[in-house]
C-alpha cells in the first residue's frame, strides 16, 4: 500500500455511497435475531415498516423523496429517521444495509456511508454542493455516527437538517462502549443531545446482544512471524492475487500522506493485506487514520496477516480510555475479525 497514491474524483465518492461488498447480499431475511434478545426482532419489524413507508411516500404524488408524502411541519410530524443504538457486532450495519436494499428506490436515489465518509464528502464537494447532491435522494443511511469531534458533529447535524427539509429520510447507527452496555441508551442519549433540533425526527432503537464476531470463538489469533507473512504475500501474488506487503511503521507514515477519503481506493483490488513489525500506534492522529483504514479493509472483506504485536495491543491505555475510545475498540474488533479470516490464506 505504501507504493499507492490513488486519486479519486469527487463524483466517484457519491457514486460509491452504497453498502460495502461485505453487505452486498444481506437482507432483513438473512438477519437471524437472537431469541433471547427481543430487541433484535423488533428492529427488523420497525425497519421493514420504515422501508415500506418510503414506498408509500413515492406513491403520494406530493414530491419525490417525501417520506409519508409531505414535508415536515414546524414543530410537528413524527420521526423521519431511525437511530440504531447498540454495542459492537450485534448486526446494526447488517440491518442498515438491509434497509438500503429494501428501500423501493433506484440506487442513485439512496446513499449509504459511514459518518467519516460523509464528512469527507463535504470536504470534497463543499457543504452547499453536498446538500444539493444528497438532497435529491430519498434515503441516507449513516453507519458509525461519531460524537467525539464537536466540529464534525455540528457540521453533519447542519447537513442533516437541510436534508430533512428536502424530504430525505434518515437512518443511522452508532456504538455503545463495552463497559456501558448495561447503562441503557447511553449512545442514544448523546446522539439525541448532539443533533438537537433533529432529535424529534429520530426514533431510537436499542439493539442488545453480544459481538457476533467473537461469539463462541477463541481470542484474537497470535501474530505470525515476519517470514510467514512475507511468504504468504508472495504466494498470493504467484497465484494471481493482489497482496500488499508493508512494514507497519512505514504504512502508518504513508497514511499521513493520503486523504482518508482515498483509503478505499488505497485497498482496491487487494486479496490480502500483509503487515510486518506491527507495534504500538505512536499518537492519536496516526491512530485515527488507522481506524479509517481498518474500516475500509473490513468493508471490503480483505483478510489481514500480521507479525509483531497482536491487534488488541495497538492502542495504549490512554487512548482506550480517552475520547476516541469507541473508534479504537471498533478497529480492534474489526482487525481481529480480519486476522481470523486470514486463516484461509495461510492454509492455501
Amino acid at each position: 500500500m505504501c507504493a499507492r497514491d490513488p486519486r479519486v474524483d469527487p463524483g466517484r465518492l457519491v457514486a460509491e455511497m452504497v453498502p460495502p461488498p461485505r453487505f452486498d447480499s444481506v437482507r432483513f431475511a438473512t438477519y437471524v435475531p437472537d431469541p433471547g434478545r427481543p430487541s433484535q426482532a423488533e428492529a427488523v419489524t420497525v425497519l421493514s415498516a420504515f422501508a415500506a413507508g418510503l414506498g408509500a411516500a413515492a406513491g403520494t404524488g406530493q414530491g419525490r423523496g417525501r417520506w409519508f408524502g409531505r414535508k415536515p411541519e414546524a414543530g410537528g410530524a413524527g420521526p423521519r429517521g431511525v437511530y440504531l443504538d447498540g454495542g459492537y457486532g450485534v448486526g446494526k450495519t447488517h440491518l442498515l444495509a438491509s434497509l438500503w436494499h429494501a428501500a423501493p428506490a433506484a440506487p442513485e436515489e439512496k446513499a449509504f456511508g459511514t459518518f467519516v465518509e460523509l464528512t469527507n464528502l463535504v470536504g470534497a464537494l463543499g457543504f452547499q454542493q453536498t446538500v444539493r447532491t444528497l438532497g435529491g435522494h430519498r434515503l441516507l443511511c449513516i453507519d458509525e455516527f461519531e460524537l467525539d469531534d464537536p466540529g464534525d458533529t455540528v457540521l453533519v447535524s447542519s447537513l442533516l437538517s437541510r436534508l430533512v427539509e428536502a424530504g430525505v429520510a434518515l437512518a443511522a447507527t452508532s456504538n455503545t462502549l463495552p463497559g456501558k452496555l448495561g447503562e441503557g441508551r447511553f449512545a442514544a442519549a448523546d446522539f439525541m443531545r448532539e443533533i438537537q433540533g433533529l432529535s424529534a425526527r429520530f426514533r431510537p432503537l436499542r439493539i442488545d446482544g453480544e459481538d457476533y464476531r467473537h461469539r463462541g470463538l477463541p481470542e484474537a489469533p497470535a501474530p505470525l512471524t515476519t517470514e510467514q507473512v512475507t511468504r504468504a504475500a508472495h504466494a498470493t501474488a504467484r497465484t494471481g492475487g493482489a497482496a500488499s506487503l508493508d512494514e507497519f511503521p512505514a504504512l502508518l507514515a504513508h497514511l499521513a500522506t493520503v486523504h482518508p477519503s482515498r483509503y478505499g481506493a488505497l485497498t482496491e483490488g487487494l486479496r490480502v493485506a500483509c503487515f510486518t513489525d506491527v507495534g504500538p500506534v505512536p499518537d492519536q492522529s496516526t491512530a485515527l487514520r488507522l481506524v479509517v483504514l481498518a474500516d475500509r479493509l473490513y468493508d471490503r472483506e480483505i483478510p489481514v496477516l500480521a507479525s509483531g504485536l497482536p491487534f488488541d495491543r495497538l492502542f495504549g491505555e490512554e487512548m482506550l480510555n480517552g475520547g476516541y475510545r469507541k473508534k479504537y475498540f471498533r478497529a480492534i474488533s474489526r482487525l481481529t475479525a480480519l486476522a481470523r479470516d486470514a486463516k484461509s490464506v495461510i492454509a492455501e
